[in-house]
Formats: structure tokens, C-alpha cells, sequence
């Protein structure tokens, strides 16, 4: 063949390949791509390999597995011997045998049952199913109104938020990143305002034994505090009073800038232990998009008493009262994820409550809190006997911020009303008795001429709001009349 007509249908060949690929592809192709494409989609989102592992021994709320090596907080699920399934949550390992506890309470485990990682294809019936893990409302301002649990599943009816974009919370600060504490807030609450002033960014604990008020002074804060967002984590407590709280003591209007975290005393320990970290969470995600929140943690001790359960189950040796380490390695850890960030405009000041078992103030957990703690608050069984409420008695509360975010004047009022206080309590039973010759202590006659009015100051009806302002101006002039 001439050299000539070789180039030439080389030419012709080249010109039909580049009128092909201008070509629009045949429908039969361009749907096979599209299949070709979701099917690459899903493989690079696919486990590479299917796991799994089985279920060795159950000794009270822990599970061991074998076979199944995971880090601590990842998620397992659980075949049952029904089919279902449930979910569970790694908190320790010992060389190959793993430690899992449950999220919810649940029977029909079996010796030797299958336990996959969650979100992984199991073997089932044949063929692979998905295992989904608990969904979660993603932390953002759709969560304002809701009622959640500890892992922030929905408890109302509202549905699930699916618009919302998953985010997480901000983890420990650096101290040097914190804004100090330099404005008050307003609690609505006389005695607080008044006498035991709170900073935005404060921690204040609220000592308290049962029966005292305990929950009526919650409600108070929850409802008069002046804040963009009011989060409520109930954690131990009895269920009946979710319902309660949400209805009564916050209300409609309330409720609309508040999120409720529940995970009562029927909750599984681990789901307790979620149940404040999950509403730290949410108030630090607030917080960090500029808002200023009141974080209400009830309780405190109930975290304590759900994170000795689990450390227990570990084989930890209780050191304190049956407490084990982990319990004062966890109340600081949780306690320092509030307070203020980088942003002087946001803040969370957080009231978290401690129960004192037979009132005493020398538990172990009342006695870390306090040592964590920016203040505290003490409910008096004897005030709240005597039908005194709020119960607070001022003599052994404190804010440690308070000289910081008032002024002068307003220390030495607080100081003064203190002392007239503490000194009608020390004379009281001589008065009583009549053992007591008027004139003969000139700083007792001041006391008992003020007594009343210093009552009327420090008792509050619970729909009765006082303000910052209000409070401060009241001190004042009871002061000067004493």
C-alpha cells in the first residue's frame, strides 16, 4: 500500500474517534456510569472488613466479649436470641477481652452471642443487614424546646431534627483562653441577688438534703434567670418528675429556650453518666455560637453514684465511702468543660445540685464538689421546717465571685445583713427563753429590731420575681434602716 494512503486512513480513523467522543453516549452507557459511580460511593463509605466477636460472660451490668478488639467509646451491638438486637457502648479492655455495658436495659442475651461493631453489615438470615446506632438530635438551635435523653434521642413527639447539621462541643479549655469573670447575672432571686451575687461563667452548687426545696429553687432559676438558652440536665432522678418539670415548673414560655436532657434513675448507668455529658455538650455548643446559657445539672451526686457503678463493674477498688478513683478524676473533668470561653459576649453559668445523705456536709462528693466549685449554696432543713423558702441559709453559702461583679457599697450591705443574721441566730434562744435584758447587747437589740424585715428579705414566693436591681436597692435601704 503507497505511504500516501496508509497516512490517509489513519487520518479518516483519528477524525471518526473525536466525532464519536462528541457524541452524546448512548442511554444504555450512561446509566450503567451512574450505577457504576453509587456503587464506587458506597464502597468507599463500606467497612473494609465484616467483625465480629462473641459474647463470653455477664456479670452484672458488664459485658465480655472476645474476639472483638475496640477503643473505649466506640459502639457494639449485641444479637439477642430473638433477632434483635441491642446496643452497647465500650468502657474498658483487658489484652483481647473487651468490656461493654448497655445503653438501655434489656433481657434475652444468650452464652455465646454474636456481637458486631455498630454501623457494620451483620449476618442475618442469610444475608448482611446494617446495624444503625442510636441516631441522635444533631447539637444545634433545633434542639430549643426538645426533651432528650442521655444520648440526645428524642422523649417528645416532636420527631427527629433531620435538618440539622451533626456538630460537635468544644472540649476542654485552655485556662489561659478563658474570659474572667466580670458581669453579674441576674438569678431572680432576692436572697441570690443580694447576698450571694452570681457571675456569668460562675459554677455554683446547690448543698441540699431531701425535702428541702431542692426542685422549687431549680424551677426558680430555670424560669427567672436571664440568659439566651436554659439547659436542664436531670440526671438519677425520679421520672415521674420530667414530666412535671417541663410542665409546671418551666412551662410554655420557658420551655421555648430551654432543651431538657432526661436520663432518670430507671436509665442505665451509662446512659446517667451520658446524661450530663450529653447537656454539657449541648450548653458548651451553645456557648461557643455566642450565647449566653444557665446550665441546671440535678444531680451532680447522681453522676457520681452512676460513674461508681461503672468503675465498680471494672474491678476498680473503692477508696472513699465506696467511691473508686474515677469518680474525682470525672467531677472536675465535667465540671471544667463550663464556665466562660474565648468569647467575652457567650458564657455558661452552671448550677449543679449535690445531695447530702442524712445532711451530711462530709460526704465525699459534697466535699470534692466544693473544692471545684465558685460558690455554693446551702438549703437548711430547719429553714424549710420552719416554712422559711428559698431555704437558704446565708451563713454557710458563699460566692466566691461576687466581690468581682458588684460594687463596693453592695459587698458591705451583703456583709452587714450577714452579720445582723448570724448574730439574731446565736441570741435566739435567749430571747426565746427571756433570758435576754434589752439594752445589755446593743449589736443583739439592732438584730432583733431588723429580724423581721430581714425575714421578709430573704423568703421569696416561687411566681414572685425580683430583680437584679430591685434586690440591690431592698438590701440597701433595709441596711440603712438597721
Amino acid at each position: 500500500m503507497p505511504e500516501g494512503a496508509s497516512l490517509g486512513n489513519e487520518g479518516a480513523l483519528a477524525a471518526g474517534l473525536g466525532a464519536l467522543q462528541l457524541s452524546e453516549p448512548h442511554p444504555h452507557v450512561t446509566r450503567a456510569t451512574r450505577k457504576l459511580q453509587r456503587l464506587q460511593d458506597r464502597l468507599k463509605h463500606a467497612p473494609r472488613s465484616v467483625r465480629e466477636g462473641r459474647l463470653k460472660r455477664v456479670t452484672g451490668l458488664m459485658y465480655e466479649v472476645e474476639g472483638l478488639p475496640m477503643a473505649i467509646g466506640k459502639r457494639a451491638s449485641v444479637e439477642m436470641d430473638d433477632g434483635r438486637f441491642i446496643e452497647t457502648e465500650c468502657i474498658g479492655f483487658n489484652g483481647s477481652t473487651i468490656y461493654l455495658m448497655t445503653i438501655d436495659h434489656a433481657d434475652g442475651v444468650a452464652p455465646g452471642a454474636l456481637v458486631y461493631p455498630a454501623n457494620t453489615p451483620a449476618y442475618v438470615d442469610g444475608g448482611f443487614l446494617e446495624v444503625v446506632t442510636t441516631q441522635s438530635l444533631p447539637l444545634g438551635e433545633a434542639l430549643l424546646g426538645r426533651v432528650v435523653d442521655g444520648y440526645g434521642r428524642p422523649l417528645d413527639s416532636l420527631g427527629h431534627a433531620d435538618d440539622g447539621v451533626p456538630d460537635k462541643a468544644s472540649g476542654a479549655l485552655n485556662p489561659l483562653m478563658r474570659q474572667p469573670i466580670h458581669e453579674p447575672m441576674d438569678a431572680g432571686v432576692k436572697a441570690i441577688n443580694g447576698l450571694l451575687t452570681v457571675g456569668r461563667g460562675q459554677r455554683v452548687g446547690i448543698f441540699a438534703g431531701s425535702g428541702v426545696g431542692k426542685s422549687v429553687l431549680l424551677g426558680m432559676l430555670a424560669r427567672r434567670s436571664v440568659a439566651d438558652v436554659i439547659v436542664i440536665g436531670l440526671v438519677g432522678e425520679r421520672g415521674r418528675e420530667v414530666r412535671e418539670f417541663c410542665d409546671d415548673t418551666l412551662g410554655p414560655e420557658a420551655m421555648k429556650r430551654a432543651v431538657v436532657v432526661a436520663a432518670p434513675a430507671d436509665a442505665s448507668p451509662l446512659a446517667r453518666l451520658k446524661g450530663a455529658w450529653y447537656a454539657t455538650d449541648v450548653a458548651t455548643w451553645f456557648r461557643d455560637h455566642g450565647r449566653h446559657v444557665v446550665l441546671i445539672i440535678d444531680s451532680l451526686t447522681r453522676f457520681a453514684m452512676a460513674q461508681r457503678e461503672v468503675g465498680l463493674s471494672l474491678g476498680e477498688a473503692p477508696v472513699s465511702r465506696g467511691y473508686p478513683p474515677s469518680v474525682f478524676a470525672r467531677l472536675p473533668e465535667l465540671v471544667e468543660r463550663v464556665g466562660n470561653g474565648d468569647d467575652p459576649d457567650a458564657s455558661i453559668t452552671a448550677f449543679y445540685t449535690i445531695l447530702l445523705e442524712g445532711d451530711d456536709t462530709n460526704d465525699p462528693v459534697a466535699d470534692t464538689a466544693r473544692g471545684i466549685l465558685d460558690g455554693h449554696l446551702f438549703l437548711s432543713r430547719e429553714l424549710a421546717d420552719s416554712g422559711h423558702y428559698p431555704a437558704i441559709d446565708i451563713e454557710k453559702s458563699i460566692s466566691r465571685v461576687m466581690p468581682r461583679v458588684v460594687t463596693r457599697e453592695h459587698v458591705i450591705a451583703a456583709r452587714r445583713l450577714k452579720q445582723l443574721y448570724s448574730r439574731y441566730m446565736r441570741g435566739r434562744d435567749l430571747v426565746s427563753m427571756g433570758a435576754y435584758s434589752p439594752g445589755s447587747d446593743p449589736e443583739l437589740d439592732q438584730a432583733i429590731s431588723a429580724w423581721p424585715r430581714i425575714q421578709a428579705y430573704l423568703q421569696q414566693d416561687i411566681n414572685d420575681t425580683h430583680g437584679l436591681l430591685e434586690s440591690t436597692a431592698d438590701l440597701m435601704q433595709l441596711v440603712g434602716q438597721s
